[in-house]
C-alpha cells in the first residue's frame, strides 16, 4: 500500500468532529503497532460519528487491506470515491484502490485506478510500474477469454454439424425403409392330414358334380327318345 496517509488524513481534515478525530488517532496508533483488529474497531467508531468521512473510510480500507479483506476494503474506498477523487491526496487514494484491485485480480479496475493516479502524479514510478503490470495481466486475461470463446464456438459448431449429420442419417434410413418391398403375409401351411382331407373333399365335390352332369345328360336323352317315338 501507499505510504501510510492515515495520520495525515486524520489530522488535516479540520471539519471532522473532535470525537471522531480521537477515534481515528487511536486507530492510527493501533495500526502502526499492527493491532489491526483493534484499529478496525476504532475506525468504525469514527465512521459512526460521520458516515461520509473520507479519512475514516480511507483508513479503514487500508486496515482491511492489511487483514487481506480485499472485498470490504474495496467497498470502503468506493464509498468515498467522488469526494476523495477531488481531494489533494487523490493520487494516493487511486494508487491504493489500484493495489486493492490487484489483490482481487480485478485487472480492469486496477488499470483504471493506476491511470487515474498517474494523471494526478505523472512522476510516480511505482504507479507506472503497477499500471504496466496490471495492463499486461489484463491483456493476458482478454487473450485467454478470447481463446476460450473460440474453442467454445468450435465445439458448438462441431456439435451442430454432428446433429445435422445424425438427422440426415435418420432421414435416409426412414427413406430406405419406405422403399423396401413390404413382406407378403405367408400362407398358412397345411399339415399332411389336413391336405388329405382337403383333397378328399375336392374329389367328393367333383364326383357330385359329375353325377349331376350325367343325370342331366340322361334326362335329355330320354326326352329325345320320346320325341322320336312320337
Amino acid at each position: 500500500m501507499r505510504k501510510l496517509f492515515c495520520i495525515v488524513l486524520a489530522l488535516c481534515l479540520g471539519t471532522v468532529a473532535f470525537a471522531q478525530k480521537a477515534d481515528l488517532r487511536r486507530g492510527n496508533r493501533q495500526f502502526r503497532k499492527e493491532k489491526y483488529a483493534e484499529a478496525d474497531i476504532s475506525y468504525r467508531k469514527g465512521l459512526m460519528q460521520d458516515t461520509t468521512s473520507v479519512a475514516a473510510h480511507y483508513n479503514l480500507a487500508n486496515n482491511l487491506y492489511r487483514q487481506e479483506n480485499f472485498d470490504e476494503a474495496a467497498r470502503q474506498m468506493e464509498a468515498v470515491q467522488l469526494t476523495a477523487g477531488e481531494a489533494p491526496f487523490a493520487a494516493d487514494y487511486y494508487y491504493n484502490c489500484g493495489d486493492i484491485a490487484i489483490a482481487r485480480q480485478d485487472w480492469q479496475t486496477a488499470v483504471n485506478m493506476f491511470k487515474e493516479s498517474l494523471r494526478r502524479n505523472p512522476s510516480d514510478l511505482c504507479a507506472k510500474e503497477n499500471y504496466l503490470y496490471a495492463r499486461n495481466k489484463l491483456q493476458e486475461q482478454q487473450n485467454q477469454n478470447q481463446d476460450q470463446n473460440q474453442q467454445q464456438n468450435q465445439e458448438d459448431q462441431q456439435q451442430q454439424q454432428q446433429q445435422q449429420e445424425d438427422q440426415q442419417q435418420e432421414q435416409d434410413q426412414n427413406k430406405d425403409q419406405q422403399q423396401q418391398p413390404q413382406p407378403q403375409p405367408q400362407q398358412e401351411q397345411l399339415s399332411p392330414q389336413q391336405a388329405q382331407q382337403l383333397l378328399q373333399a375336392i374329389q367328393e365335390k367333383e364326383k357330385q358334380t359329375q353325377e349331376k352332369v350325367d343325370e342331366k345328360k340322361a334326362a335329355a336323352l330320354k326326352s329325345r327318345q320320346k320325341e322320336k317315338n312320337w
